[in-house]
């Protein structure tokens, strides 16, 4: 797995993040209804973001090694609330002429692409809080 380093500072106004995700610029923000500009995606967006990217790739990166005549790959994504924890819904719609044999195994490797996994078993978290003297 590829390391990923992320650096973000909070910008103006409000809650605009000014992110830096390996020398990528990105920027999170909130909708207007939580105070925010909606600049950009919210967190959670990003979250599913990262989630969607990584179950395209993974199953491109599977059906050109197999050989599989896919011709496209979408995914959509909703996050759902829900206890006691959310609930992600993901629906993948997979295009070429593939055989049942073929789809049933598309349908196995979507559910252990590494973002899922690490989604599904949760992180450990470490965390330092820095303030001024």
């Amino acid at each position: 797995m590829a390391g990923a380093h992320v650096r973000a500072k909070l910008g103006a106004p409000n809650y605009r993040v000014e992110i830096n995700a390996n020398e990528h610029a990105l920027v999170a923000d909130e909708p207007p209804e939580l105070g925010g500009g909606d600049a950009g995606p919210s967190p959670f967006a990003l979250v599913l973001s990262g989630l969607s990217g990584c179950t395209l790739i993974t199953l491109k990166m599977y059906a050109d090694r197999k050989a599989m005549p896919v011709t496209g790959i979408d995914v959509e994504l909703r996050l759902r609330a829900g206890e006691p924890k959310r609930r992600i819904e993901r629906h993948v719609d997979v295009s070429g002429p593939l055989s049942l044999e073929q789809i049933a195994r598309l349908r196995e490797i979507v559910e252990r692409t590494p973002v899922t996994l690490a989604l599904m078993h949760g992180f450990d978290i470490d965390t330092t809080l820095d303030g001024a003297d």
